[in-house]
């Protein structure tokens, strides 16, 4: 089987993530932070709404959800420490846990500290992380709940996973995630590369996410 992965911008500067099984067009929604433009490329390609990933409770991770599952009957997931303030769902899951879709395993991390509960689900057969507000282009979500410890420990999960993988976060942060990055290590050759790089793509109105892991780590 082969698969394809959409990314679609939303709201201001939010991203959703579409993963899809080509020959029968059965998709996988990651985060639904407002229901218009998912549907639009539900629609424009023709896919058939199987199952919605949350990364955690956010509104701009959530909002767009009843929109969305008034046009698709599709299972419902997110995080059993977040039952209490997410949506009602169908099913919940922590980490170590595994969810499938379409044959393939999606592996589930705790990633806390942006907020407590926060979960990323990896899909090792495609090679994807859909790490939400945790690791991000060049940098993290900013700590609403958890501690810079969590964070850290969170981020250290995923050490482990290969280098080629692409990093599905959940905002397009990258230019201003590269402007703090400089304040911390201003002569850091890499860095400053890497910072050139992100404001000419940000200028042609192009995405920085994905990432990939080796360049992140």
């Amino acid at each position: 089987m082969s698969f394809k992965l959409i990314t679609i911008p939303c709201l201001s500067d939010n991203y959703a993530f579409v993963v899809y099984n080509i020959e029968n067009r059965s998709a996988l929604l990651v985060d639904a932070p407002e229901a218009d433009p998912i549907n639009e490329i539900l629609s424009k390609n023709n896919l058939n709404l199987e199952q919605i990933f949350l990364t955690h409770h956010h509104a701009d991770h959530v909002d767009g959800l009843d929109g969305i599952l008034k046009h698709h009957d599709a299972l419902t997931i997110g995080a059993q420490a977040d039952v209490h303030r997410l949506p009602k769902l169908d099913k919940y899951v922590q980490a170590g846990d595994e969810i499938s879709f379409q044959g393939q395993a999606g592996q589930i991390y705790d990633v806390s500290g942006h907020t407590i509960g926060h979960i990323a689900l990896y899909i090792s057969s495609q090679n994807i992380l859909f790490s939400g507000d945790s690791l991000m282009a060049l940098g993290c979500g900013r700590l609403f709940e958890g501690s810079a410890e969590q964070m850290w420990c969170s981020l250290r999960s995923l050490l482990s996973l290969p280098d080629t993988t692409k990093v599905c976060s959940g905002h397009e942060y990258t230019e201003n995630n590269a402007l703090f990055a400089l304040t911390i290590d201003p002569n850091n050759r890499d860095l400053i590369k890497r910072s050139e790089n992100v404001i000419t793509t940000r200028s042609k109105n192009l995405f920085t996410v994905p990432s990939n892991l080796g360049l992140e780590k």
